[in-house]
C-alpha cells in the first residue's frame, strides 16, 4: 500500500492492523518550513551518531542532535548520550505539534540527512525509556523522501511519501509490531533534517 497525495484526512489510520500512523501532510507554509530547515541546520550542535557493535565504535554520515525537558541521559549501542536544553525554535514546534495532535512530549531526537544516499534501516522506537504506547510525532523538513512499514510478522509494508513540513504520528501498539526505515536513495540530492518529539519516563 502506498500513499503519495496531498490530499489527506489526518483521522485516517494508514496502518491496517496493530497500530496506528496516522499523516497531517503539511502544517506550515513554505516559506515557514525553509526558515525552520535553515536555523536548525544551521543552530543545532548536531553530532555524528556513533555506536559499538562487537567491541568497535562505529560513526555514521547522518548527524543527530537530543533536546528535551531536562538533561535525559540515554545509553544506545554502548554510547551514552544528554538531552541539551531547549531552542527557541525547537519549543515553538513542539508546542504546535502537542496543539494539533493533542498529545504532549518533553524531548526530540534530530536526525540530519545530508543526501538521499544517507538512511535508516529497519528497526522499531523500543527504548525502555520510552513512554509504552506513547505518540511519536515525525516532522519532516527538507528533502521529500519515501518513509516505509513493515510488519515484524505477516511483512506487510506500508509506504508514504514524506514532504517538506509535514507531520507524521506513530503510537499505540505500532512499535510493537512494526518495524519502520528512511530507505536511502540516489535519487534525492539535498539534505532532510527529522524530528521525531517522544515522551521519556523517568524512573527513580
Amino acid at each position: 500500500m502506498t500513499l503519495f497525495d496531498d490530499v489527506l484526512d489526518s483521522t485516517k489510520n494508514y496502518l491496517p492492523y496493530d497500530g496506528t500512523v496516522l499523516y497531517y501532510g503539511k502544517i506550515m507554509s513554505e516559506t515557514e518550513a525553509d526558515h525552520y530547515f535553515q536555523c536548525l541546520f544551521n543552530q543545532v550542535e548536531w553530532k555524528h551518531d556513533q555506536a559499538v557493535i562487537y567491541g568497535k565504535r562505529l560513526i555514521t554520515k547522518r548527524k543527530v542532535a537530543w533536546y528535551g525537558d531536562h538533561a535525559f541521559e540515554d545509553t544506545y549501542s554502548g554510547v551514552n548520550r544528554y538531552a541539551l536544553p531547549w531552542t527557541a525554535e525547537l519549543q515553538a514546534l513542539k508546542q504546535r505539534i502537542e496543539a494539533i495532535t493533542g498529545e504532549t512530549f518533553n524531548s526530540c531526537l534530530l536526525n540530519l540527512y545530508h543526501s538521499g544516499e544517507e538512511g535508516m534501516a529497519w528497526h522499531s522506537d523500543g527504548e525502555t525509556d520510552l513512554k509504552k504506547n506513547g505518540a511519536i510525532a515525525s516532522l519532516t523538513l527538507g528533502a521529500e523522501r519515501k518513509f516505509c512499514f513493515k510488519h515484524k510478522t505477516t511483512k506487510e509494508k506500508v509506504e508514504l511519501l514524506l514532504v517538506h513540513g509535514s507531520l507524521l504520528i506513530m503510537k499505540d501498539t505500532t512499535q510493537s509490531h512494526w518495524l519502520h526505515r528512511l530507505p536511502p536513495t540516489k535519487k534525492v540530492a539535498d539534505a532532510r533534517i527529522n524530528l521525531t518529539f517522544r515522551t521519556i519516563v523517568e524512573h527513580s
